[in-house]
């Protein structure tokens, strides 16, 4: 295969390179990892039926999709999507529609939009699906490096666009043991820190991840390689408020309360952190307002677990659930 008078061991050199392809976000591509398989598609669109060359890049466990700009012979970023989050089938494309490639393949996932590609040949197709159901399967049996992994190149979330990123990675990574609707449905994250919290119990201190939602405030934990996140539980804004206990330097905390929600005691990391959580969630005592109907029950943190139960890695995905779906 050439592209641009350019073999794939060039192509490939030129996406490892410094040279930033157009519009790239998060870590270099090089953080991925080995190239396994590459190769021209096409992508399909349903609803315009029209078609637009795209160049797929399968990492040890991440595919990277780059849209073409044969002008400028250049790669234009589209999305990095990790593959222990995807499915990948073949498909048919409706008789009536003016494209019909038997050589298709479709792939979906809880935080994926559904992308059908199309391949030149049956040989071409039978690859990409078997390629991308082996790396999936590895991706999903086992934990990945931290050099294959994006959580571990933005934690600690010590820099504006590491925060920004970590968002960005946040509603559409795989979340072990989720529960309740799907993050994507909670809306955009306004604010992510790494705060430590310790529970009514006093049951030692824990790292969480905190992420700011419109309705609500989501934990979550991460294992110690900076992997996998798991769902740990959310707080509903409406029925919490942040107490302050310290703006001491080294002792930045402050207490989450709420008639339905045993009170958590919260440590930020910078002054930074602690000055936007009080701001978002420093609330003035509603007790003597009028009563009015009570909001459905939260769900509860999970902090009744261990540090160390909290940070192991998942390692089996039908034994949990992930992002809303089994």
């Amino acid at each position: 295969m050439t592209l641009w008078g350019k073999s794939r061991d060039e192509l490939h050199k030129r996406i490892y390179s410094q040279k930033p392809i157009r519009s790239w976000e998060g870590q270099p591509a090089h953080m991925y990892g080995e190239v396994i398989h590459s190769s021209l598609v096409s992508l399909y669109n349903r609803y315009t039926q029209e078609t637009s060359e795209h160049f797929l890049v399968l990492f040890s466990f991440h595919l990277l999709i780059l849209s073409l700009d044969h002008t400028q012979q250049d790669f234009i970023y589209g999305g990095v999507l990790p593959l222990s989050g995807l499915n990948v089938q073949t498909v048919s494309l409706d008789p009536d529609m003016s494209l019909s490639s038997p050589h298709v393949f479709e792939i979906s996932g809880p935080m994926v939009d559904s992308k059908v590609f199309i391949c030149d040949s049956a040989a071409a197709l039978h690859t990409w699906v078997q390629q991308i159901e082996d790396r999936r399967h590895e991706a999903t049996a086992q934990p990945m490096s931290p050099s294959h992994c994006s959580l571990s190149y933005l934690l600690p979330c010590d820099m504006r666009w590491k925060r920004e990123e970590l968002l960005k990675y946040l509603v559409k990574a795989p979340i072990w043991q989720w529960e309740g609707s799907p993050v994507q449905h909670m809306g955009q994250p306004e604010y992510i820190s790494v705060v430590n919290v310790i529970d009514s119990h006093r049951q030692g201190c824990q790292e969480r991840l905190m992420v700011l939602f419109p309705q609500d405030v989501l934990l979550l934990s991460v294992d110690n390689n900076r992997v996998n996140m798991t769902y740990e539980g959310r707080l509903p804004r409406h029925s919490i408020r942040a107490v302050e206990r310290s703006a001491l330097p080294g002792r930045l905390q402050f207490e989450l309360m709420g008639e339905l929600v045993e009170p958590l005691q919260v440590s930020c990391l910078c002054l930074d952190d602690y000055q936007n959580w009080m701001f978002h969630l420093q609330q003035p005592d509603r007790s003597s307002h009028v009563t009015v109907s009570p909001a459905p029950p939260p769900i509860l943190p999970k902090l009744h677990r261990s540090r160390k139960e909290s940070q192991e890695p998942m390692i089996s995905a039908d034994q949990c659930h992930i992002n809303g779906r089994s």
